[in-house]
């Protein structure tokens, strides 16, 4: 699933190639608004929310789209060839006179009143990455419930917008705490310092990965997780390296599904209920 900072990298990719110009072509593959036409009519903005992307439409339309697991869009020049998937897999095409923005495997497409973005988008926690984000908000929605797995509270969006599985287990480890620790056995510092990380690991991946710091422990020579379509995967302190050895202590990486999701933690540098 992307991660905030790779669906606010996509908003500012199709900004960049449909805002401000009139759009000459218009495809929504989904039966609900198959027959809706934007044809003619001017892009102004295209916005990240969290994981979900706002495109705003002249004429008072959101164009509202999630990549849920595994969605993307796509931007191509007039007579570039498409790599983004077989075409049974585009859910949507916009279209001006030099770019075509393409999204594959969309799990939400839908068309709304501007003024009712809030009914899409209205549920979601602060922002990592957006203009109103409040950590005491955070902090306190991450808390609400003290019996919830620290690596579930994560993931939910109307805690805190913008985590997704990669972060989830990086900041688990950077904490750590094992993905089903109860969120409510942080110590408080440390749920404190957490939430600031989320932010600084989001922030520093907005453009490029970088180095981070842990949490309740020194800074470590290792780099922050990349983006989603970044292949190095050895920037990573614990996500996708099972079997493999800890950065930080040496011992082997596990792996297990939490909430129908890939969960990996170092079993002694992470402390908590495992599976």
């Amino acid at each position: 699933m992307p991660e905030g900072d790779t669906v606010l990298q996509t908003a500012k990719r199709l900004h960049s190639a449909l805002a401000g110009q009139v759009l000459t072509r218009s495809d929504l593959r989904v039966p609900r608004f198959a027959t809706a036409d934007l044809t003619g009519r001017t892009i102004l903005d295209v916005s990240a929310r969290g994981k979900h992307l706002l495109t705003r439409v002249e004429g008072g339309l959101t164009l509202h789209s999630h990549l849920g697991m595994d969605g993307a869009w796509r931007v191509y020049a007039p007579d570039e060839r498409r790599r983004g998937g077989p075409s049974h897999q585009i859910r949507a095409i916009l279209a001006n006179a030099t770019r075509t923005a393409v999204g594959y495997r969309l799990p939400v497409l839908e068309l709304l009143r501007t003024k009712d973005e809030e009914q899409a988008v209205g549920h979601l926690g602060p922002d990592l990455l957006g203009p109103g984000w409040n950590a005491d908000t955070a902090l306190r929605n991450l808390l609400a419930d003290p019996a919830r797995p620290l690596g579930e509270a994560l993931l939910d969006q109307r805690n805190l917008a913008g985590i997704g599985n990669i972060y989830k287990c990086e900041l688990c480890f950077l904490a750590r705490a094992t993905p089903w620790l109860p969120v409510g056995r942080l110590p408080e510092p440390t749920a404190v310092l957490l939430v600031s990380t989320a932010k600084q690991l989001l922030e520093a991946n907005r453009d490029r990965p970088v180095r981070t710091t842990t949490v309740g422990a020194r800074p470590r020579p290792t780099a922050a997780p990349a983006p989603r379509d970044s292949r190095t995967r050895q920037n990573l302190w614990v996500y996708g390296r099972r079997h493999r050895p800890c950065l930080r202590c040496g011992t082997a990486i596990r792996a297990a599904e939490q909430d129908t999701r890939p969960t990996y933690w170092c079993p002694h540098c992470q402390s908590g209920p495992t599976p």
